[in-house]
């Protein structure tokens, strides 16, 4: 393709001209070829006196440097040209293409922001993006040149005219036609369509002249809708500064689900091109001719297959999926002209454009945003193309992009059904992240029930918000409205309730590519998150897990064992629970309850020590103590309740502190209506879920086993039974060191990992999917009394190493001569531990759980592995087995049990809703 040139892989390519030729034309003409060149990250066209060397990486500010032949005579010059040859990072911009973005995004938003309340707020979010528009076509010389800075120059001498010019402006855009003396194309598109500018005043124009400034043709439009939007939408402003998720993890939704099914397929295509050019040229005169004719035809075919494919997001937000998916068939149609043109066919301008998206994207803002985002990118990769002839008009209808519900409609009666989605071939995006106990708080109870009742049995009410998305994806593929789909979802997607739509999809489609476990930036949050593409059964579909090729994946996003097939054995029923739920201000200060605690007893002739309780989280476990306390008054009524005095009196008081709180969050979110409504429960002073189940499954104990809901190592410890649990933190009624010792081998912990959920990069342990499932050794399990087994030597070898372990991190969390035991204020509580001194409380501070196991020290690692080989002996397993071969057996053992006991329920995470 470069007949008088040169290429360098990942170097430069080179154009060389004549004396005196263009080295403009040559240099787009260079442009034009760069994509069929793998995009060299340096561009170089010259002559016989002239060198013009452009700088082309993807996310960097260009940069043109020029050198006469006479410049060699200086060192900085002859090393620009050493750089082209040997070391092209050398000439890397540091400018970024995302800070160009971000300073043209902070400088608009200002702008943005002052117009708010001049219009509905989709009157302002169209006419700014209307002015983002014209600031692009300015730059990219989409209007005439000089044009648009004269008529703001204007407005800033004539602020009383500056809306009838932005109208007469608009107007022209919108048929094409004359405004002052110039000639403006036809734009419309939808964007130029009649709707006006807004009002603006000598502080706004002040703005829009300082923002000209800006080079807006560099603006990655991923990162500019994400950025406006955060400025312009109220719910969203805090998110102002986080980061923004990167293209390249987009990609690896894009590329598995669109472009690599489309670059095999033009692959076939070119093959047989290949052999019709080849035969062609076998022949002479009017047989050569027809030959070349009839050898267009794979492309012509290919391009029409182009040409009708559809992509739905349907949570497109700003547009960034669609976006890249775009791009990305733009550039597959471009290399096959190219690749054909090489071969000798005739050239073909490019046709592929924004028709083929499709979104659905309830806010009207980012539906607006997104749409301006997809023409954006379509003519910067003209530009990039070195394609500048404009289609009439420049920007095509994207009606496509639907502004609604995307998971439920109202119909006429009122009543409430399935929304639609419209036939697409590929679906792609990243749905809403709302965890099941958010739903009611972020979406409203109604909606949260309408949805519910809408896909009843389809979608299980436990499950969190992207299910619905990935329910519906299934349902189009299903119905042969859709071919695949690439989703992500929270990475706890892989575990409980919302397991079960994988469970559907591994059932009834084929996932082909997924990623478990990896970083994503949500609503300026990083958080971990799986991929997931999916379509319909195919035997001869490579398979990809995290990068690797695997046989299969399992509902549960691994390859190995299908663990997430196990099911609850009943003969670990009624064995672990969630700890109480407080949904108040409930909890005080050690010192607090100390004081109550000491007070004369009640008039009710009792103690403050019935309702007064020590309290711990998950936190207590896994760090230093807090020294919390609960108010727990059971199933009292609040006549009974305010006889023990002061504890009542102080909650009635936190309670409306708590409640005050709780209106002024609603005010700061600029819902005054609703903090007005604000009522707290009408018994307040209960606990919102107080367990009866879980303390009669200990009554009579001493100790239980707990464990934090969300850990990064999971961990078990002891916990008195006169002390309340949070629920986040999971309750196993045993007081057994046998037991206790086999929840913390290796293979309960994989166990918990592999059946757990997650929070972020912190596996979550529940007792439904991580301990009920759990097959305990034959005669250890939860359902034998402690006492059946004391003799068994397996149960005796797990005690001794158990209690070791316990008793060598407890000597290292408190050691002796740093620690002090003082009992409570009152008989009846556990005893304190307490730092000796000041120096001690520091050390103490650093002495927990969680950086004992990120130290892993080397007692630790032996007593753990000494409670592996007696948990693996009671199993009659080697010391040694692999962590694989050991999920593989217990699995066996689970479906073993469960089928004897005819217990045909599936895991499912029985998790408590806000």
């Amino acid at each position: 393709m470069l007949r008088s040139g040169v290429w360098k892989k990942n170097f430069f390519a080179w154009e060389y001209k004549k004396k005196k030729r263009d080295l403009n034309a040559a240099m787009d003409q260079l442009v034009r070829y760069a994509a069929a060149l793998e995009n060299p990250p340096l561009q170089v066209v010259c002559d016989t006196d002239r060198f013009i060397i452009r700088t082309a990486w993807t996310n960097a500010v260009p940069k043109q440097y020029e050198i006469e032949l006479d410049d060699l005579a200086l060192p900085e010059k002859r090393e620009i040209l050493w750089a082209v040859f040997h070391d092209p990072e050398r000439l890397r911009p540091k400018e970024t293409r995302a800070g160009v973005t971000k300073e043209a995004a902070d400088k608009f938003s200002t702008i943005a922001l002052r117009l708010q309340g001049r219009g509905t707020p989709e009157e302002v979010a169209h006419f700014v993006n209307q002015l983002v528009f014209c600031f692009f076509a300015n730059s990219v010389k989409l209007l005439p040149e000089g044009f648009f800075p004269k008529l703001l120059k204007r407005a800033g001498q004539r602020p009383d005219r500056a809306q009838e010019n932005f109208n007469s402006l608009f107007e022209a855009m919108e048929h094409g036609g004359e405004f002052d003396l110039t000639d403006i194309a036809h734009f419309n598109g939808g964007l130029f369509d009649g709707r006006r500018a807004i009002r603006l005043d000598d502080g706004d124009i002040g703005l829009l002249i300082a923002a000209a400034s800006l080079d807006w043709s560099l603006i990655d439009p991923t990162i500019f809708g994400t950025l406006f939007e955060r400025f312009l939408d109220p719910d969203k402003r805090a998110q102002i500064g986080a980061h923004y998720t990167d293209p390249d993890k987009i990609m690896m939704i894009v590329e598995p689900v669109i472009l690599q099914p489309l670059r095999a397929e033009w692959e076939i295509a070119k093959a047989e091109t290949e052999k019709l050019v080849e035969a062609a040229h076998l022949k002479k005169g009017r047989a050569f001719d027809n030959a070349m004719v009839k050898a267009e035809e794979p492309r012509a075919k290919f391009l029409e297959r182009l040409r009708k494919i559809s992509i739905l997001d349907p949570a497109c937000g700003s547009g960034n999926f669609l976006y890249l998916a775009l791009q990305g068939v733009k550039d597959i149609e471009l290399k096959a002209n190219l690749e054909c043109e090489a071969m000798g066919l005739a050239p073909r301008i490019p046709v592929i454009g924004p028709e083929i998206v499709h979104g659905i994207e309830i806010n009207p803002l980012a539906a607006e945003l997104a749409r301006t985002t997809i023409w954006i990118g379509d003519i910067q990769w003209r530009i990039r193309n070195g394609i500048y002839a404009n289609p009439q008009p420049i920007l095509r209808k994207l009606d496509t992009i639907e502004c609604r519900d995307a998971v439920i409609t109202k119909n006429p009666d009122g009543s409430f059904a399935e929304a639609k989605w419209p036939p697409a071939e590929f679906i792609i995006g990243n749905p809403p992240f709302l965890g099941v106990k958010k739903m009611i708080g972020g979406l409203g109870a109604n909606y949260t029930r309408t949805i519910r009742k809408v896909f009843e049995g389809r979608v299980d009410d436990f499950s969190d918000l992207v299910c619905w998305w990935f329910e519906k994806a299934k349902s189009q593929i299903k119905s042969g409205k859709s071919r695949v789909a690439g989703l992500v979802a929270t990475n706890s997607i892989r575990g409980g309730k919302n397991r079960l739509v994988l469970d559907e999809i591994v059932r009834d489609l084929l996932i082909f590519a997924a990623w478990g476990d990896e970083p994503w930036v949500v609503e300026g949050a990083a958080v971990r998150v799986s991929i997931i593409c999916f379509e319909a059964k195919s035997p001869s579909k490579p398979i990809y897990l995290n990068g690797l090729s695997v046989a299969k994946i399992n509902p549960d996003l691994t390859h190995e064992s299908n663990i997430s097939s196990a099911r609850r054995l009943s003969e670990n029923g009624a064995r672990s629970f969630i700890g109480m739920q407080k949904s108040g201000p409930h909890d005080i200060s050690g010192s607090l309850a100390r004081a109550m605690l000491i007070l004369p007893q009640n008039p009710n002739g009792k103690s403050n020590e019935v309702v007064l309780k020590p309290y711990i989280n998950g936190l207590d476990i896994l760090r230093t103590p807090r020294d919390k306390w609960i108010i727990d008054f059971g199933d009292m009524n609040s006549g009974e309740a305010s006889l023990f005095e002061a504890p009542f009196e102080l909650l009635r008081e936190l309670v409306k502190e708590y409640i005050e709180k709780q209106k002024n969050k609603l005010r700061d979110k600029g819902r005054g209506d609703l903090a007005d409504k604000f009522t707290y429960r009408e018994a307040w002073h209960l606990l919102w879920r107080t367990r009866p189940e879980l303390k009669g499954a200990v009554r009579g104990l001493k100790r239980v086993i707990v464990t934090a809901e969300v850990a990064k190592h999971r961990v078990f410890v002891w916990m008195d039974t006169r002390t309340r649990a949070d629920k986040n933190v999971t309750v196993i009624a045993r007081d057994d060191d046998v037991s206790f010792g086999v929840l913390h081998s290796r293979f309960h912990c994989s166990w918990s990992l592999r059946l757990g959920t997650s929070l972020e990069d912190r596996p979550r342990y529940t007792p439904t999917t991580t301990f009920e499932t759990f097959p305990f050794p034959e005669g250890l399990t939860p359902n034998i009394p402690a006492k059946d087994y004391e003799n068994d030597p397996r149960a005796q070898g797990i005690a001794k190493a158990a209690k070791r372990l316990d008793e060598l991190r407890n000597a290292w969390l408190n050691p002796p001569d740093l620690v002090k035991i003082e009992p409570e204020v009152v008989p009846g509580y556990p005893d304190r531990i307490l730092p000796k001194d000041a120096q001690a409380a520091v050390t103490l501070k650093t002495r927990t759980l969680t950086n004992l196991y990120n130290q892993r020290p080397q007692w630790l690692a032996d007593a753990h592995r000494d409670l592996d080989a007696a948990v693996a002996a009671a199993y009659r397993w080697p010391a040694d087995i692999s962590e694989e071969d050991a999920l593989a057996k217990l699995l066996e053992l689970n479906l073993a049990r469960a089928s004897a006991a005819e217990e045909p329920e599936l895991v499912g995470e029985l998790d408590d809703e806000d």
